[in-house]
């Protein structure tokens, strides 16, 4: 069962995307079990955008893969030196002194959930992390030293003041670890183990949504696994006293690329 919070949820991202160019949508907050009826919005900080009309961020899946590797990295970068360096020069020279993100991000390594572009984040807007299925571990210095690595000089260094987990729709990380056999048997050399961290997930969503299809079971543990990783984010000494002294949030999120929705809670 979700936490009882508020969701914020981002309507169609195909509709967002094509008003973006002359407006920034606004962010509409509503309660996890209204299906997203609107209760209250809030504008977003403007940020100068490159214009995508001529972007192949906007060609078909097939021609960015038919390109030669060397000329797609090339030309992608041709393109944002052009649309967004260029035209944003203030802001990099600031970058250039260093970065003061309000957020840190987990986020899976899945190709189609990057969420720099899922949440229009500006450069340095966001310190992010991606593994497979947005996993965090629990603290431990020796096992996931990593990732204790990056959230210590996030929270102490940095001075984020969110920490946001943000699962996704159709993770093959949670696929696989609803899929670990009880026999011990092992299909992989890493996954497995490293899926293991949200196991608290898969015994729930087991206990509750048995009846479910796999699919469905899977659903729910992309959001249960999200609350893993926030409950293992508090084992951690510097965010615990963050969250005591509220100069820290933990924020729990799921994206749905197929619905083209996202939704957010606090804890």
């Amino acid at each position: 069962m979700m936490p009882a919070a508020w969701v914020r949820s981002i309507g169609s991202l195909v509709r967002s995307n094509r008003r973006r160019a002359a407006l920034r949508p606004a962010i509409v907050l509503s309660s996890l079990d209204s299906r997203n009826t609107p209760t209250k919005s809030s504008a977003q900080n403007s940020f100068p955008r490159p214009d995508k009309s001529s972007s192949r961020v906007s060609a078909a899946p097939s021609t960015l893969t038919e390109m030669d590797p060397m000329e797609r990295l090339t030309s992608g970068f041709q393109r944002f030196k052009k649309e967004v360096y260029e035209k944003n020069a203030a802001l990099f020279t600031q970058l250039a002194d260093g970065q003061s993100p309000k957020f840190m991000v987990f986020a899976c390594a899945d190709s189609r959930v990057c969420p720099s572009v899922v949440l229009d984040f500006q450069p340095g807007e966001a310190f992010t992390v991606r593994n497979i299925a947005n996993m965090v571990p629990p603290y431990d210095q020796t096992r996931y030293s990593g990732v204790g690595a990056a959230i210590e000089y996030a929270v102490l260094h940095l001075k984020v003041e969110n920490i946001v987990v943000i699962g996704h729709s159709r993770c093959g990380g949670i696929k696989g670890l609803m899929s670990i056999k009880e026999d011990g048997t092992r299909s992989s050399a890493f996954i497995e183990d490293w899926v293991k961290v949200c196991l608290p997930a898969l015994e729930k969503v087991k206990a509750n949504h048995s009846a479910l299809p796999f699919e469905d079971q899977c659903t729910h543990c992309e959001k249960e696994a999200v609350n893993v990783s926030l409950h293992n984010l508090k084992t951690y000494p510097f965010v615990k006293d963050g969250l005591e002294k509220k100069t820290l949030k933990l924020i729990g999120a799921h994206y749905n690329f197929v619905a083209g929705s996202f939704d957010i809670w606090e804890v």
